[in-house]
């Protein structure tokens, strides 16, 4: 576990108009999420409503961490209630926030819980809310799944078999990927492919498991659009027919589920022989050790875990829950089919999470360039998989000795750099 150090003093700057508020609100709220200006005001009208008097308090997350550092070395403070990543937690160390296990509240999934561990063997932090990417198809796409296939619960030979059919039946490819210039598919490498075949993303990066991730890949591309390589945003293929079945992040599928919510599905991404690899864009709420009233703001975390707030939540951020919720029928169609899809991943029995990079600070777009460029590489120019692996090996290597970032979900834990094996 890493500590927290800084030499800050103890006065910090803040304006007195948060300070006077804090002052008179039973529980102060620091959040690192839902800074727009709308929802602040959507989570203390709404969300926080019947919660008691709490300040919802959002930064960016320099300030965020520069107050609470400074409670922490003052050993005492006005912060009740932390909302941040779970990246921001796995930052700090645990004996800095306190043991919520016997809250009696937690997440619907297992494995965003054994996240919120930190480590150590009990709820340093209680999952709040979750974004994610997920699959979505054409319903014409549905008479051409394999026999035997559960959409809830492909594979990735199954979404392969599933493509070709489609692929054989239309004439056309019809996989849509995000290969754009403005496309995510750094993230499918790093949060699905390479959990899925491998059980890691930085130690794996040239295993053999590797070689095999991408040899599967490539079968997928055979029947992937070509014009995938000009895909950024894959609710426009959608809604144009490019694109039968498509991997996105919720928020670039939405239109096509608001704009033809009766056209399309939503579905939890496949699994490898390692699981169901996804990446969670996961929240969490924490109480730090110098929280001045620890009754408050417990009470405070468990409102937030609440089915109701929860929904509250979703409307006021567009993140998903993680307790189980009957979603209401005014919801928009795409919140309601994108927040079914991310649940039944998240909380699915072969969930494997591969996190969001944390502690590469301004190496962040190095350490994601090293997967687009091994995807262009391998299967744009068809280039050896031994090979580009072993080259790139030695630029990610590079990037995590440089930062020193240890290793996040699904890699194993590390003392110092992550290495790359």
């Amino acid at each position: 576990m890493k500590t927290i150090k800084s030499k800050l003093a103890l006065a910090i700057a803040l304006p007195a108009a948060i300070i006077a508020n804090a002052a008179s609100a039973d529980v102060l709220f620091w959040s690192t999420q839902a800074k727009p200006v709308q929802e602040q005001q959507a989570m203390r009208e709404q969300v926080l409503a019947g919660a008691g008097t709490v300040d919802y308090q959002a930064n960016d997350g320099g300030p965020w961490l520069t107050r609470l550092q400074a409670e922490l070395e003052a050993g005492s403070g006005s912060i009740g209630v932390l909302g941040a990543l779970h990246g921001d937690y796995a930052a700090m160390d645990a004996a800095d926030l306190v043991d919520l296990s016997d809250l009696g509240v937690e997440s619907n999934s297992a494995t965003f819980n054994n996240l919120a561990k930190l480590g150590e063997s009990s709820l340093q932090y209680i999952p709040w809310m979750q974004a994610s990417y997920i699959m979505a198809a054409n319903k014409e796409a549905l008479q051409y799944l394999p026999e035997g296939a559960n959409i809830d619960a492909l594979t990735y030979d199954q979404l392969i078999a599933w493509a070709a059919n489609v692929h054989e039946a239309t004439g056309e490819p019809k996989f849509g990927f995000p290969a754009g210039p403005k496309g995510l598919k750094h993230r499918f490498f790093q949060g699905y492919l390479y959990p899925s075949f491998t059980d890691g993303v930085v130690r794996t990066f040239a295993s053999d498991k590797a070689v095999g991730a991408w040899e599967k890949f490539l079968e997928l591309w055979e029947h992937t659009n070509p014009a995938s390589t000009n895909f950024s945003f894959l609710q426009e293929q959608l809604l144009s027919g490019d694109a039968w079945i498509a991997f996105d992040h919720t928020s670039r599928l939405a239109q096509a589920f608001n704009e033809r919510p009766d056209d399309f599905v939503a579905f939890p991404a496949p699994a490898g022989p390692e699981g169901r690899g996804f990446m969670p864009v996961l929240a969490g709420v924490a109480i730090p050790r110098t929280a001045p009233d620890m009754d408050a703001a417990k009470e405070l975390v468990q409102h937030m875990l609440k089915p109701e707030t929860q929904i509250a939540t979703l409307r006021a951020t567009n993140f998903f829950p993680v307790v189980d919720v009957n979603l209401p029928g005014d919801l928009p169609p795409a919140v309601a089919a994108a927040g079914n899809a991310v649940a039944k991943m998240s909380s699915s029995s072969d969930a494997n999470p591969g996190l969001l990079p944390a502690g590469l600070g301004s190496k962040g777009g190095d350490f994601s360039k090293v997967y687009s460029d091994t995807f262009e590489r391998i299967v744009l120019a068809g280039q050896d998989i031994r090979m580009v692996l072993d080259d790139q090996k030695g630029k990610l290597a590079a990037i995590m000795n440089e930062t020193g970032a240890p290793c996040w979900a699904p890699d194993a834990p590390s003392e110092g750099a992550c290495p790359v094996e």
